[in-house]
């Protein structure tokens, strides 16, 4: 019974994730379409943000699936979407950046915002790197596979 619980709450994540793609798709396309009448970089940084998004909606779908299907935690998807979001975050930064450049102190705090960013974009995908290495290892206690000798 707490298995069909289960799968109908990941269902029903998984329909509004979706539902929620398909939506910021539309917003997408709705504010490309701004893009004939307004060639400045404010509509296409909202394309870009919200499409990025639509990655992070996506990814977590994904990571919903891979839940469901091997009925575990699986932690990679997760790190790809906090990736992702960094990257996300850092795009909309810079460009805010730029316009701040002469301010001072709001020029500054973005530009602390960008690197502690990158630092959380390296540190994620390292811990991605790691974890896709741990994967290929054998378990503790099994046997380590013998190599041919040549």
């Amino acid at each position: 019974m707490l298995e069909i619980a289960e799968n109908l709450i990941y269902g029903g994540i998984a329909v509004f994730l979706a539902g929620s793609a398909f939506v910021l798709l539309a917003v997408a396309a709705r504010t490309s379409y701004g893009l004939l009448g307004d060639f400045s970089q404010k509509p296409v940084l909202e394309v870009l943000d919200i499409l990025l998004l639509v990655f992070i909606v996506v990814e977590l779908l994904f990571a919903v699936r891979a839940t469901v299907e091997k009925r575990e935690l699986v932690a990679e998807p997760f790190l790809l979407v906090g990736i992702i979001a960094s990257i996300k975050e850092i795009v909309v930064l810079s460009v805010e950046a730029a316009s701040a450049l002469g301010k001072g102190a709001e020029f500054d705090d973005r530009v602390v915002e960008i690197g502690l960013l990158g630092v959380l974009v390296v540190l994620l995908g390292a811990t991605s790197w790691l974890l896709r290495r741990k994967e290929r290892e054998p378990d503790e206690g099994e046997p380590a596979p013998e190599h041919a000798a040549g």
